[in-house]
């Protein structure tokens, strides 16, 4: 890249730090103190205000620079994210939205533990709940490095280690003195560039077709080397069985994973209504189901105008299909068109990954400090005790989150969320759908769906190729590779469930009808809600 194109990237990605600083800034000056503050924003939010916060939590740097770089190498099966994606938002609005939002208060640890005992369901949802959100914040982490390296016109070490730090630096920030309000006004305003730049970018692509959608199906067909191979299933996961059960295990996990989301779940929160919250998840879908619809047109439109050789020559995982499709757009590297786009994109994928990593933090430093922490001290934790241990966990959190993301630097930012998907498929939403629907559900059950999802996830991943065994791997220098499958949750979902409905045939325990009843009243009338 040129000097231009880096000095214009860094100008305009500033100027939104700048901007987001100053909403931090001007929310943290205006309302302190509560823990419905921190954790909630004072649950002022309206469904619009909520809706363009969800869809700029859940559009992350997987969506806009992973899918398109899969759809851009692989063709049909790269879509496979895209449909997985939206279809979970189905699941959302009918199983979990405002029956999450009537039984919840800031955490999922909050809607298990109404009818169960709470210290040790909050222990392990807790637990979980930390576990999905750092591998969420991993993604993003190699986003922003992949994203950088390009910006810079290099692919030095140095220089992404220190954007993954500065990222993490001002995640922190964000969510230490910003808390919720700040966070979702900062995500809405991610939403609205990212949707705005896609939108752009689209339809570049389709005039440079002349609007004719099956010409550039064909020409990316013939550019990919594959031909018709390319437009039909198989190309990535029909190999063998292997592969295809890997397709069907990354499908579980896209479409169920979204429900046990943390940083989702607690976006019903922020609203003061049940029915707030169903109208927020209407007016996600429609801005998330345009979204991936485009992100399908900008996949295939750099397969067709850039190349799958020379995409897999700047980013091996296909990281960069979006950044030099703007680049080529608007008129090549040594235009000022193409200048000034490829720096919008950037600028734009830069907000993207700093809004994500804000919400999915705020959510894991709450379930650390709401759930753990509280559970753990011997008296009652007071609200500001707990916001100020939230600050600290914050920081813990963002450590973590970069030093993984600087060791997975070289993966799919897609197929990384895709694994993080899984462990809240395994792991959350079966303890989540038992203590809502199942009226003889117990804490022995709640514990063992819990562990009995996340322990077989985590050690599958830890067994797997993603880990070690093969050229890709995180260790290619070792081989303990002992589970074939790159995505866990064909075994792990299932495995979720059936640990929770042993637990609780196992348990002595006698359910306890009255709790269940006032849950069930509470979950579908909204009496009593917080």
């Amino acid at each position: 890249m040129t000097d231009d194109h880096q000095a214009l990237a860094l100008l305009l990605f500033g100027v939104f730090v700048a901007i987001t600083l100053a909403i931090t800034t001007w929310v943290s000056r205006k309302r302190r103190g509560s823990a419905e503050e921190f954790y909630a924003g004072g649950r002022l939010f309206t469904p619009m205000e909520n809706g363009f916060a969800i869809a700029g939590d859940y559009m992350s740097a997987a969506s806009f620079l992973g899918i398109s770089g899969l759809i851009a190498l692989f063709g049909y099966d790269g879509m496979l994210y895209s449909v997985g994606f939206l279809v979970a938002w189905l699941v959302v609005l009918f199983l979990v939205a405002e029956l999450v939002r009537n039984c919840g208060r800031f955490t999922l640890a909050d809607v298990v533990a109404a009818r169960m005992r709470e210290r040790p369901v909050r222990i392990a949802t807790g637990t979980s709940s930390v576990t999905v959100s750092v591998l969420y914040l991993v993604a993003q982490m190699v986003g922003a490095g992949t994203l950088v390296a390009l910006l810079l016109g290099g692919t030095s070490e140095a220089a992404r280690a220190w954007t993954v730090i500065g990222v993490g630096a001002l995640m922190v920030i964000y969510v230490s003195l910003g808390k919720m309000r700040a966070t979702t006004w900062i995500q809405i305003v991610k939403s609205v560039l990212l949707l705005g730049g896609t939108v752009a970018l689209t339809a570049l692509v389709l005039v440079r077709f002349h609007g004719d959608f099956d010409r550039l199906l064909l020409t990316a067909a013939e550019r990919s080397g594959h031909g018709d191979a390319f437009l039909a299933p198989g190309l990535k996961y029909g190999g063998d069985w292997t592969a295809r059960f890997d397709f069907i295990s990354l499908g579980l996990a896209l479409v169920l994973g979204t429900a046990g989301l943390p940083h989702i779940l607690s976006r019903f929160f922020t609203v003061p209504t049940a029915r707030a919250a169903r109208r927020s998840v209407v007016w996600a879908i429609g801005l998330i189901g345009g979204f991936y619809l485009m992100t399908i047109v900008l996949g295939f439109g750099a397969a067709a105008i850039i190349g799958p050789e020379a995409l897999r020559a700047s980013n091996a995982a296909g990281n960069t299909a979006v950044p030099l499709l703007a680049l080529d757009l608007g008129g090549g590297a040594a235009s000022t068109g193409g200048t000034v786009l490829f720096a919008l994109v950037g600028a734009i994928a830069f907000a993207t990954i700093l809004a994500v990593v804000a919400g999915i933090t705020l959510s894991s430093s709450a379930s650390v400090a709401h759930d753990l922490y509280a559970s753990l001290r011997r008296r009652r934790a007071q609200p500001r005790s707990e916001v100020a241990v939230a600050r600290v966990a914050a920081v813990g959190i963002g450590v973590v989150a970069i030093a993984l993301g600087l060791l997975a630097r070289d993966l799919n930012v897609a197929f990384l969320v895709g694994l993080a998907f899984a462990v809240a498929a395994s792991a959350n939403l079966p303890v989540l759908l038992y203590s809502l629907f199942w009226r003889d559900f117990t804490t022995r059950g709640a514990v063992w769906a819990v562990y009995g999802g996340l322990v077989p996830a985590v050690l599958l991943v830890l067994l797997s190729p993603v880990v070690s065994g093969s050229p890709d791997s995180l260790f290619p220098g070792v081989d303990f590779q002992y589970f074939p499958l790159q995505n866990p949750g064909l075994v792990s979902i299932p495995l979720g469930f059936v640990a929770g409905w042993l637990g609780t045939l196992t348990s002595a325990e006698v359910p306890d009808e009255a709790k269940h009843a006032e849950t069930e009243v509470r979950a579908l009338t909204g009496a009593g809600a917080v």
